[in-house]
């Protein structure tokens, strides 16, 4: 089961870094296409969805990386049990949270498929398009939190060590 999560997490960063090559690519041919006088429509609108499709995709291999922000004042002053307590509920809530994201992150999905609901610029790309990425990509997150708050509990979660710096300060 570990290695199937961690290809999951693995596999969604795999297509974050494709989506940024893509997003390269689309700036690329937009400031080309200033300089050379052309025009390709939707570049611009591309460029957006790739973007949001790095960010969601890349949130829970982030996360399984120890590389997300968190503040550990209050959790570095913290020991034992009321530690571990206070790791457990973070990590239940943002489990609640991101489960929650991804749910209505999904329902925007069907709804903007049922409606046949387009972009308004001129690329009219069919909006569940990119919003499936997203939800994809908070999906896998939920998941990821939900593995976090297992080890967690299983008391299998790796902690960095008191003298090692943190990376997600």
């Amino acid at each position: 089961m570990r290695r199937a999560l961690d290809a999951l997490y693995d596999g969604c960063a795999a297509l974050a870094a494709l989506c940024m090559v893509a997003l390269l690519v689309m700036v690329m041919l937009s400031i080309a296409g200033r300089l050379l006088h052309f025009h390709l429509p939707g570049t611009d609108a591309y460029a957006g969805y790739l973007m949001a499709a790095v960010g969601f995709l890349a949130l829970a291999h982030t996360l399984k990386r120890g590389e997300h922000i968190r503040v550990t004042l209050l959790l570095s002053a913290l020991h034992g049990r009321t530690r571990r307590a206070l790791e457990l509920w973070s990590l239940a809530a943002a489990s609640l949270l991101s489960a929650l994201l991804a749910f209505y992150s999904a329902r925007l999905v069907w709804q903007s498929r049922a409606f046949n609901d387009v972009s308004t610029g001129n690329d009219a790309t069919p909006l569940w398009l990119p919003q499936l990425v997203m939800a994809l990509g908070t999906a896998v997150l939920t998941v990821a939190f939900v593995d976090e708050w297992l080890l967690e509990w299983r008391g299998l979660r790796a902690a960095p060590a008191a003298d090692e710096p943190l990376r997600n300060e």
